[in-house]
């Protein structure tokens, strides 16, 4: 894995778990006043001492804020499984690079961020114990650490959900253009195949509405995904 973004998911983990920290000679915030400041700390040693550094153009007091958002994402557990199932979904289906195997890493950055954001818009996802912005910013760090993973992906295949909604697109294409309307059309009725059938439950802090809503979003980020890589399918 990248060893810089698995240090970040593994060092916020300890700290969600821990939320201990040695504080450095230079540091003034009191390590043990509260969880927080102790995430803080953490966070300002590891960089200190290069293990990491701020990401997404963060000043270290941003940086340090985001760990205190991490800590309190995988608190959550509904939300921290959400998003780590999504950047696994999304490494396996959708790697960060072009059909014929040329890099596109804005490619699947752009498919993390709208498919998170998609899950916060249909209750999937929790975005009171995080912003938007550090529920992105994690699942890309996650997806980062993932796309790395030396064959164990294919073992797995995560990702077969995706694929399973991209084989209706793919079906639902002529000549290039989607008929988005029998899509989505299809998909809804998929949905409502799998809850009829036992194979999946609504969860608790959305609706059967709202869930095909996010499905039908996925499809279109799907779609965007594949044209921006030059893919025909995932």
């Amino acid at each position: 894995m990248q060893l810089s973004k698995l240090i970040v998911v593994l060092m916020f983990s300890l700290t969600a778990t821990a939320a201990l920290s040695q504080p450095a000679a230079a540091q003034s915030t009191n390590c043990t006043s509260s969880q927080q400041a102790a995430v803080q700390c953490f966070v300002a040693n590891a960089v200190a001492t290069d293990l990491t550094k701020p990401r997404y153009g963060m000043t270290l007091a941003q940086f340090e804020a985001y760990g205190v958002a991490v800590s309190e994402i995988l608190r959550t557990n509904h939300t921290y499984l959400v998003l780590v199932g999504t950047s696994s979904a999304i490494a396996d289906a959708m790697p960060p690079s072009n059909a014929n195997g040329s890099a596109n890493q804005s490619a699947q950055d752009v498919a993390v961020t709208q498919i998170v954001s998609a899950e916060v818009s249909e209750g999937l996802a929790n975005a009171t114990v995080a912003t938007v912005q550090d529920l992105q910013w994690f699942s890309l760090d996650v997806t980062g650490a993932m796309n790395d993973n030396n064959g164990v992906m294919a073992l797995l295949t995560p990702g077969v959900s995706l694929r399973i909604i991209d084989s209706y697109v793919v079906t639902g294409t002529t000549n290039g253009t989607v008929n988005w309307t029998v899509v989505d059309a299809s998909l809804s009725q998929a949905v409502d195949n799998f809850i009829a059938s036992g194979m999946f439950k609504v969860p608790g802090l959305t609706t059967t509405a709202r869930l095909k809503a996010f499905v039908n979003s996925l499809a279109h980020i799907i779609y965007d995904y594949k044209v921006s890589t030059g893919r025909k399918s995932l």
